[in-house]
């Protein structure tokens, strides 16, 4: 069924730093200015009209207030804070999305800064519309839509302090890890914000423009090749030279979906030698029109991959047996690359200690699992490590390596999301809607998404 959305104002901040093309340079305004300044602005755009409808079809108990019709004319306003999870280098919207939103009905705070990392500076942002300001909190509270890449959860670091932040009937995207925690998943509900996960788009035609977990699964599978090029003493490519002939490194992935294929890709364009395995059977041809050799082993899985085309977990015997043909591809390889994840699953060890024993010295294993347990079994998550001369690298965030091009996609997407919200210029939640559905995780001070709440075993929500 459809519910369509209205936004509760938080109050206006003190101060914020305007920037405009208008502007020849950067001003401080109070907030008495601000308001006028965006009724004005909001008086020369198409109006966006939103309005919230009863979600007592579904179960959920709402404020009488709310049950009214409160339209709002003027712009829905996005916030972007800078990303505060350490080391990490990416914004979440990049200037040339901005028109594309500014058209869609949309009006962008970018917290001061926020892009500069990713080689994005604020007289970007500013040439292209967007409001400047100063103070992260300031962001929150103007913001009826707060677009980060690392939300609280996934990122559990620093991400706790924008909890208080938050306000009720603000929607949240971004990462939100929603397998990890269902304490932290319980905080960000409490919020009273509705969360949608970009972790959870459906892997379909419709949905492929705002996939954001396979966008950013790319940027990590080619850094890993290029880490692990950097890492490995040897020369990548075959090289003739008067000194005589160097033979190219061989490298082994195992799990071939999004960044292990890019993985693939890349490393085949350093002119690698490249072998790879999968358990699914699907993977074969991926593997081959990239240039690979497919491993096949003597061994099936049951069900190898579920409904979104993920693969699904197996049972010990099967990864037993795994790791026991998979000894003698990962000894002969100069480079290992796992990448071999399950969705909501510790990530099932595929190469022992007694592997990488069998190793040639100085060979690398980069671990893009490390984050869920690992790959390998001597993985320390976030750190390189040296086991038996092999060098183990814990690779964890890896696509803020590229934060300039990682950003860019993961905007692109967002943009795809939030623009696929908006019809005929109001903003509806259609819970028919497979990409709503599947990508809502909390609202109205409820974990609403059935995959998680079966995952965290918390009772099916009761409609009334």
């Amino acid at each position: 069924m459809k519910a369509a959305w209205y936004w509760r104002r938080a109050p206006a901040p003190a101060a914020s730093i305007i920037c405009t093309p208008a502007y020849a340079q950067t001003k401080i305004l109070g907030s008495v200015e601000v308001a006028r300044q965006s009724r004005i602005i909001a008086s020369q755009a198409a109006p966006v009209r939103t309005s919230l409808a009863s979600f007592a079809a579904e179960g959920h108990n709402t404020e009488s207030s709310r049950h009214k019709s409160l339209d709002r004319q003027g712009l829905v306003i996005i916030g972007v804070p800078k990303e505060t999870y350490p080391g990490e280098r990416r914004v979440a919207l990049v200037p040339a999305v901005l028109p594309t939103l500014t058209k869609a009905g949309f009006e962008v705070h970018i917290q001061a800064g926020a892009g500069i990392d990713a080689g994005y500076p604020d007289s970007q942002y500013a040439d292209k519309g967007a409001k400047i300001v100063a103070d992260r909190a300031a962001v929150f509270a103007a913001a009826d839509i707060v677009v980060q890449i690392l939300c609280y959860g996934s990122n559990d670091v620093t991400g706790k302090r924008d909890v208080p932040l938050l306000h009720r009937d603000q929607m949240l995207i971004g990462f939100l890890r929603p397998f990890g925690s269902a304490e932290i998943v319980q905080e960000i509900a409490h919020a009273g914000v509705t969360a949608f996960s970009v972790e959870l788009m459906p892997r379909t035609t419709r949905a492929q423009s705002m996939d954001a977990l396979s966008s950013m699964g790319t940027v990590c599978g080619y850094k890993a090749v290029l880490v692990a090029a950097d890492t490995h003493p040897r020369i990548f490519p075959m090289l003739t030279t008067a000194a005589g002939t160097v033979t190219p490194a061989r490298v082994f992935v195992i799990g071939c979906g999004v960044a292990g294929l890019q993985a693939i890709a890349t490393a085949r364009r350093l002119g690698a030698v490249i072998s790879a395995y999968d358990l699914r059977p699907a993977a074969k041809e991926q593997v081959q029109s990239l240039g690979g050799r497919f491993v096949e082993l003597p061994i099936e899985a049951k069900e190898a991959q579920d409904a979104r085309g993920y693969a699904t977990a197996q049972d010990e015997d099967f990864y037993r047996r795994q790791r026991e043909l998979l000894g003698k591809a990962v000894q002969e390889s100069d480079v290992v690359i796992t990448a071999a994840v399950i969705p909501g699953k510790k990530s099932p060890v595929l190469v022992t200690e007694d592997m990488v024993k069998g190793m040639a010295p100085g060979s690398v294993i980069l671990d893009l699992a490390s984050e869920r347990g690992g790959n390998c079994e001597l993985t320390e998550a976030g750190k390189t490590v040296v086991k038996h001369d092999v060098t183990i690298v814990g690779a964890i965030n890896l696509a803020t390596g590229v934060p300039y091009h990682a950003s860019m996609m993961y905007a692109r997407n967002v943009t795809a999301f939030l623009t696929h919200l908006i019809k005929d210029q109001k903003l509806n939640l259609n819970l028919e809607d497979e990409i709503v559905r599947e990508t809502l995780l909390t609202r109205g001070g409820e974990i609403v998404n059935v995959r998680v709440r079966e995952f965290f075993k918390l009772p099916a929500l009761v409609k009334s």
